[in-house]
């Protein structure tokens, strides 16, 4: 790192390869929005040769953030991937969005990657949610970098950054977190602001410098070695305290120099096994420079210390009825196991997987099993099909670059998948498999929608179908209680999008509506009532008469309806009929419009009349009496209750539970949940937390998550339950 050089590969216009799995890194970008993510990416793009910057310009866009969609929303939305050559070696780049509305990419890029790049800003810092994803990372050993950004801005520190760093993703172990290289200032402009001009490397002890538009190495001036000694000391003992060499500390310790060589070549094994954290620098390209301050550095840390496909561990898989089945290896020769980490549909190719091969070869024009199960609950159903795939292809922005084959360890985007969705796996037709999924947030925010137009909701229910299918982040339910369309989402900006996708792209306008949750009534006492439905103007009359009481049942009983009846005052027959209009009464609401619940409804008497009687005028009597005795009681409404559990930090524990208060919720208690975690755990009226995930992360800046489960429904305060009566009276 930083005493190799690699000859510029991967001219603009051929698909990056690799023949061998050993020959590939995966590599996410993750870090907040506007951390530089996206431009480091076009970086090393242009660093590698991979795309040209005058080219870049004709085409007019990103690498990454080519979507129309992202034009307009001016910010990364999706997960998109870039594969650059450097050397032997192809870079499957995947830039995530920073927003954390679009958590479900930034997840399905972990799960497609071996290592994960932090960018952070300068200028900007750290924030809570990619702290978040470091612990994320950690739990699971995944090797992880930094890379500092933004060196241009006039506020910006390199050390002060570097100190935040070890702070924040050190933990237990700072020495774990430490630079490669410190930046070198050139000369002070005008402005006062000495503009980073080149790094030196703290073990090679070399200048490299990228004031010319390509890097250059050469020897530093001897003033500058003292400079660089305490930050040079300090790095070889952090590389050397994380060896594997247990012998390599005591030479050191008895004053042995140890070699460049040595002390690489632990580096690279250290990072490789997630052990050692480097921090990086790094800065885009002068206009009609070519290679930007740092990507020299950085692609040769993604080359020669992040992990190859081999080293890591493939997901679990079993047979798609759950029997086990022997652990994957990342072997080209192997059975085929892929999964589909993300689904877009383009406007001429229609539906196109990116696909991440564990194991086996993906070859253009074969059958596959296509295999997903576990996403019912979110509208996407269990499916087992086989499937012809059509071209395998390389993306680059918009462009799409043919590929022969995609092999274990490698990423590749499949064509004319009509039934895969995101999470699918994709094994042979003759050995179906199906991997454990990863976990998936979960949509916590509704948003309810109807069409705007007769021919928008002729074609609402097929784009809401494929706005699913695409994203797994998503969830659409037909609530049969408040008759709404309602879209789950992770966030606002989150919704923005989808909207805007069911518009663009499927021609489907639609309009949010305010979202309902699904009220109740309950009688609050027992009580009497008697229907009459007594009509003889002349030819068939109708005549009924029912008497009935109501009283209420514990919560959860539903609705009961018990037959009292004797002397034959309700013939036998008309019975079922009572029962039926009560029921279908109770279904409409008595007080507010919302289903009757947890009541006993007997029958106690009545009459009939021998020709006029019938079972139509049963059944309204029977929903005259329920409707009479609701007169006659007090009615609740009772309004749905969650369980909500909110994981945050430590200091803003108070701001959330003081939030949870203002909300009607009941704290049920709090525990310690890791360092510098607490679990708050809440019951709260679902009314109250519609926006709940809008409003905690700002909140807890960023660094809040919560789950919620229905637990039941309860009476909702009197004053409340007037207002629900008065906006129903009004609409009636």
């Amino acid at each position: 790192m930083g005493d190799r050089t690699h000859a510029r590969s991967g001219a603009a216009g051929r698909a990056a390869t690799a023949d061998q799995p050993a020959a590939l890194r995966n590599v996410v970008l993750v870090g907040h929005s506007g951390s530089g993510k996206t431009t480091l990416v076009e970086a090393l793009a242009l660093a590698t040769g991979a795309v040209n910057r005058a080219g870049r310009v004709e085409e007019g866009g990103c690498l990454s953030d080519y979507d129309e969609i992202e034009h307009r929303q001016q910010r990364s939305v999706q997960l998109s991937l870039v594969p650059v050559q450097w050397g032997d070696i192809k870079i499957n780049l995947l830039d995530t969005p920073g927003y954390a509305d679009f958590v479900g990419e930034l997840r399905a890029g972990l799960r497609a990657a071996d290592a994960a790049l932090f960018v952070v800003s300068a200028s900007d810092g750290v924030d809570g949610a990619t702290r978040m994803v470091w612990e994320e990372c950690a739990a699971v050993g995944m090797p992880r970098a930094l890379v500092v950004t933004h060196l241009e801005a006039a506020r910006a520190d390199f050390d002060e950054m570097t100190a935040i760093c070890r702070r924040v993703f050190g933990g237990d172990d700072p020495d774990a977190v430490l630079p490669l290289y410190l930046p070198l200032h050139g000369e002070q402009g005008p402005d006062g602001h000495a503009p980073v001009a080149g790094l030196i490397g703290l073990l090679s002890q070399q200048i490299y410098d990228y004031s010319s538009g390509v890097r250059t190495e050469a020897a530093p001036d001897p003033e500058h070695l003292p400079l660089i000694q305490e930050a040079r000391d300090r790095l070889i003992e952090g590389i050397i305290a994380g060896s594997e060499d247990e012998s390599l500390m005591d030479r050191y310790l008895a004053g042995e120099e140890i070699g460049l060589k040595t002390l690489v070549e632990d580096l690279e094994k250290a990072v490789a096994r997630g052990a050692f954290h480097p921090v990086l620098a790094a800065a885009p390209a002068a206009e009609g420079s070519r290679q930007g301050l740092g990507t020299v550095e950085l692609l040769e840390l993604i080359t020669g210390g992040f992990p190859t496909p081999l080293e890591r561990e493939a997901p679990m898989v079993t047979t798609p009825q759950g029997r086990p089945r022997e652990a994957l290896t990342c072997d080209p020769d192997g059975p085929l196991a892929a999964e589909i980490v993300k689904t877009s549909s383009d406007p001429y190719v229609g539906r196109i997987s990116l696909v991440r091969v564990f194991s086996g070869t993906l070859r253009p024009d074969e059958v596959v099993h296509v295999s997903g199960h576990g996403l019912a609950d979110r509208g996407h159903e269990d499916h087992d099909v086989d499937e012809r795939i059509g071209a395998l292809s390389s993306p680059f922005g918009k462009q799409q670059r043919t590929l022969s084959r995609a092999i274990a360890g490698d990423l590749a985007c499949v064509a004319k998948l009509s039934r895969a969705e995101t999470g699918d796996t994709l094994s042979a037709k003759s050995d179906p498999l199906l991997m454990e999924p990863w976990i998936m947030p979960d949509p916590l925010l509704p948003v309810a929608i109807r069409a705007h137009s007769k021919p928008d909701e002729d074609k609402l229910s097929q784009g809401l179908g494929r706005l699913v299918a695409e994203d797994p982040t998503m969830r659409l339910e037909q609530n049969p209680a408040t008759h709404q369309v309602v879209l789950w989402c992770l966030g606002e900006a989150h919704v923005d999008v989808a909207l805007d996708r069911l518009r663009s792209r499927y021609g489907v306008q639609v309009d949010a509506v305010p979202y309902k949750v699904s009220l109740r009534e309950t009688f609050g006492a027992k009580a009497a009532g008697r229907g009459r439905h007594v009509k003889q103007s002349g030819g068939h009359g109708q005549f009924a008469i029912c008497e009935i009481e109501v009283e209420p049942l514990p919560q959860g009983s539903g609705v009961e309806f018990v037959d009292k009846v004797v002397g034959g005052s309700v013939p036998r027959q008309f019975i079922p009929s009572v029962e039926k209009g009560v029921r279908a009464q109770a279904a409409r609401g008595v007080a507010a419009g919302y289903p009757l619940v947890d009541v006993r409804i007997t029958l106690l008497d009545g009459k009939a009349h021998s020709v006029d009687s019938s079972d139509a005028a049963f059944q309204t009597a029977g929903g005259l009496a329920l409707r009479e005795a609701a007169g006659q009681a007090r009615i609740h409404l009772l309004e749905p209750v969650a369980e909500v559990r909110v994981l945050v930090a430590d200091e803003y524990v108070g701001a959330v539970l003081s939030d949870l208060s203002g909300r009607r919720g009941r704290v049920v208690g709090t525990e310690q949940a890791g360092a510098g975690r607490t679990l708050v755990r809440a019951e709260i009226p679902e009314i109250e937390i519609s926006r709940y995930p809008v409003d905690l992360p700002s909140l807890s800046h960023g660094t809040g998550r919560f789950s919620r489960s229905y637990c039941g429904h309860q009476p909702m305060p009197p004053q409340l339950a007037a207002e629900v009566r008065e906006q129903h009276d009004s609409a009636t």
